[in-house]
C-alpha cells in the first residue's frame, strides 16, 4: 500500500524509504521526500528555501544503486523512481556519529551561557538524540566580534553549515558573508567579505542570519539582563510595549499553534513580570495618522514622491548604504516603536505621575535591527532615549521561562490606559503589505471626505515579491507598490533613482512576509508557519471592533489634550526625524 503525499508536478515518482513505498516530487531530494512521509533524517545545514549544502553530513543515509549501496548525503540527491533508501541503519548510524563528532571537536562548550539553551540550539539537540559527546576540543579561536550594536558573531561557535550565507546572499541579497576554505587545514569556516567587522560591511541587520543559524555563531545582542536590572529596581518603573506581529507569535515558543493571538495573555505577563502593560499598535494607529497626513501633503501640494515607508529600519539602513541620494522619498516619520518610546518619556509622565528619567522603556519587537535603532542618535529627546532597551519575541520568551510564566496558562489581561488601544489596522502592520493596507483604509477616506468607505484593500496582501495597485481617489490616479523583502527593493529603487517610478507610494519591508517573519521572531522550522501567522493576523485585524487608525479613540485624545494635530509642532519635535549618508561607513 502506497502512502500518496500530493506531488506539483503532472508525472510523480515512486521510491522506497525503509521498506515503505513513498510517492513524491520529481524534484524533491531524498530527505525531502523523507520529510513528506514523516521519516525522520537529522541534519543540521538543511533548511527550506536554502540551496543545500550538504556540509554537516548528519543527513546521509543508504542508496541502493544498482550496482551496490552507496551512503549519500540526502539533501544533495534527487529521489528517483524505484530508488531504494535506508536511513536506520548501523553503517548510517556510525556515519553520521563520526560526522557529528568532527563538528563537536571544532565547538566550544559553553551551553550553560550561550542564547541557544533551553531547546533552540540543532546542535545540542542533535548531540543528545544521537547520544554522541565529542571526545576532543581543537578551538582555533576566532573569537567574537561584537562591533555590532545589534548583533553579536561568536565564530568559534560556527558550523560552516553555510545557512547564513545562503541566506544573506540568495534571499536578502546582500551578499555579507562567505564561506572560506583553507586547504592546508582542511578547514572550512564563514566570513564577512574582506574579513571586516560587521559593523564595518553594509549589513542592515535584519536577522534573517540571525534566525537561521543551527547554533549559537549568530545571536541577537543580549537585553534581558538589563530588564531584569531594571524590573528588580525598586526605582524604575518599566513600560512595555509589544509589536503587533509578537501577538501572533510568541504563542509558538509555548508550543501554541502558528499564529494563535496571544494578546491579552501578553498583557498579563507585562504585568506579573512587573510595570505598565502596553501595545505598539497604538503608535501604529498614530504612525498611519501622522504618515498618512505627510503623504495628502506630498500628493496635493507637490512633495517628493514616491513617498516611501520608514517603519522598517532595515529598510531605513538599506537606503542610508546604498541610496542615500534618495533619502527624502523616505516619509520623515519615527517607527511606531520610537513614536511610542517618544511618548513614554514626553506624555505618560504626567499622566501616570511618574517622572521622566525613573522610567525603563521597554519594547518586545519581532526585529534584530530594532536593536540598533533604538541606539541612533536620531532617537532622543531632552529625557533620553525614546527606547532604552529591545527585547526580541525570543528574547521575550526566554525571559518568561526564566521567571516561570506559562503564558498558556495565563488568564486574559488587559492593557493600561491612555496609550493601550489598538486597531485592526494597526495589527496588520505585522505583514508585508499591511502599512500600506492600513493607510489606505485612513487616506482613502479622508481624501474623499468619507465617500469612500472602503476597509480591506486585498490588492496589499500576499507574498509576492512585489505588489503594485492603482487606485482612483475621486479624480487622481494613486499608484501604490509593496516590497516584500529586500532581497526584491532594487529593482524599484533603481526606477526611483532614474526618475521613472510610476509610483506615489511604496511600502518596504526588509523581512520576507514583513515583521511576522523578522529575524527576532520565533524559529520557523516550516515555511507554511509564515503563511499561517500571516492568516490569523488578518483574522485578528477583522475581528477588531475597530478597523481605521483615524478611529482610535485614544489617539484621538492624543491630539486633542497633546499633540493637537496630525504632522503640527510638537509631533514634528516628537515624532519625526531625519537619515543620513552612511555610505561612508562600509569599508
Amino acid at each position: 500500500m502506497f502512502e500518496v503525499y500530493p506531488g506539483t508536478l503532472k508525472e510523480d515518482i515512486i521510491l522506497t524509504i525503509d521498506g515503505k513505498k513513498i510517492k513524491c516530487d520529481p524534484d524533491d531530494t531524498v530527505l525531502e521526500a523523507a520529510q513528506k512521509a514523516g521519516i525522520e533524517i537529522p541534519t543540521l545545514c538543511y533548511m527550506k528555501g536554502l540551496t543545500a549544502t550538504g556540509a554537516c553530513g548528519l543527513c546521509t543515509v543508504e542508496i541502493e544503486d544498482g550496482e551496490g549501496t552507496i551512503l549519500r548525503r540526502s539533501c544533495r540527491i534527487r529521489a528517483k523512481e524505484g530508488m531504494v533508501v535506508r536511513t536506520n541503519t548501523k553503517t548510517v548510524i556510525e556515519e553520521r556519529k563520526e560526522c557529528l563528532k568532527e563538528i563537536l571537536k571544532h565547538h566550544p562548550n559553553d551551553c550553560l551561557t550561550c542564547q541557544k539553551t533551553g531547546g533552540d540550539c540543532k546542535l545540542q539537540n542533535v548531540s543528545q538524540l544521537m547520544g554522541v559527546e565529542s571526545e576532543e576540543r581543537i578551538i582555533v579561536g576566532r573569537g567574537k566580534d561584537e562591533s555590532n550594536i545589534a548583533m553579536v558573531r561568536d565564530m568559534d561557535k560556527c558550523i560552516a553549515c553555510g545557512r547564513c550565507v545562503n541566506v544573506c546572499s540568495d534571499v536578502q541579497k546582500q551578499s555579507i558573508y562567505e564561506m572560506l576554505y583553507d586547504e592546508n587545514t582542511d578547514f572550512r569556516h564563514v566570513d564577512t567579505y574582506g574579513n571586516v567587522s560587521l559593523s564595518g560591511t553594509s549589513c542592515i541587520n535584519c536577522g534573517q542570519c540571525v534566525k537561521v543559524c543551527p547554533v549559537g555563531a549568530l545571536t541577537e545582542r543580549d537585553g534581558i539582563r538589563q530588564v531584569i536590572d531594571a524590573l528588580d529596581d525598586p526605582e524604575t518603573t518599566v513600560v512595555w510595549q509589544m509589536a503587533p506581529a509578537v501577538q501572533n507569535t510568541l504563542g509558538e515558543s509555548f508550543f501554541m499553534p502558528a499564529g494563535t493571538d496571544v494578546t491579552k495573555k501578553i498583557a498579563s505577563a507585562m504585568k506579573a513580570l512587573g510595570g505598565y502593560a502596553y501595545t505598539t499598535d497604538f503608535s501604529a494607529d498614530l504612525t498611519i495618522m501622522e504618515e498618512g497626513t505627510e503623504f495628502i501633503d506630498r500628493v496635493t501640494n507637490g512633495g517628493v514622491l514616491p513617498m516611501m515607508t520608514s517603519c522598517c529600519p532595515g529598510w531605513i539602513k538599506y537606503m542610508e548604504y546604498n541610496y542615500p541620494d534618495q533619502l527624502d522619498h523616505l516619509s520623515s516619520c519615527k517607527s511606531p516603536q520610537q513614536m511610542f518610546g517618544a511618548l513614554v518619556k514626553n506624555y505618560l509622565p504626567e499622566k501616570l505621575g511618574v517622572p521622566a528619567e525613573k522610567i525603563c522603556s521597554v519594547s518586545i519587537m519581532p526585529c534584530v535591527e530594532k536593536k540598533y535603532e533604538c541606539q541612533r542618535p536620531e532617537m532622543e529627546s531632552e529625557h533620553g532615549r525614546d527606547v532604552d532597551v529591545v527585547l526580541t519575541t525570543r528574547e521575550m520568551a526566554r525571559l518568561m521561562k526564566l521567571k516561570d510564566i506559562n503564558l498558556p496558562a495565563l488568564p486574559d489581561g488587559e492593557f493600561d490606559r491612555f496609550m493601550g488601544e489598538g486597531t485592526g489596522a494597526a495589527r496588520i502592520f505585522g505583514t508585508t503589505g499591511g502599512v500600506m493596507e492600513a493607510a489606505l483604509r485612513t487616506v482613502v477616506y479622508k481624501l474623499t471626505g468619507g465617500k469612500v468607505d472602503q476597509i480591506d484593500y486585498t490588492e496589499a496582501r500576499g507574498y509576492r515579491g512585489v505588489k503594485e495597485a492603482s487606485l482612483m481617489i475621486g479624480d487622481m490616479e494613486v499608484k501604490v507598490a509593496i516590497v516584500n523583502g529586500i532581497g526584491n527593493v532594487k529593482a524599484v529603487m533603481d526606477d526611483v533613482r532614474a526618475g521613472i517610478s510610476p509610483y506615489h507610494f511604496i511600502e518596504v519591508m526588509a523581512c520576507p512576509g514583513g515583521c511576522l517573519n523578522g529575524g527576532g521572531a520565533p524559529i520557523t522550522p516550516q515555511p507554511a508557519m509564515v503563511a499561517q501567522r500571516m492568516e490569523k493576523m488578518y483574522e485578528s485585524d477583522a475581528n477588531n471592533k475597530i478597523r481605521r487608525s483615524h478611529e482610535n479613540t485614544e489617539v484621538q485624545a492624543l491630539y486633542e489634550d497633546y499633540l493637537k494635530e496630525p504632522c503640527g509642532h510638537i509631533s514634528h519635535h516628537l515624532l519625526h526625524t531625519h537619515y543620513v549618508d552612511r555610505s561612508n561607513e562600509v569599508k
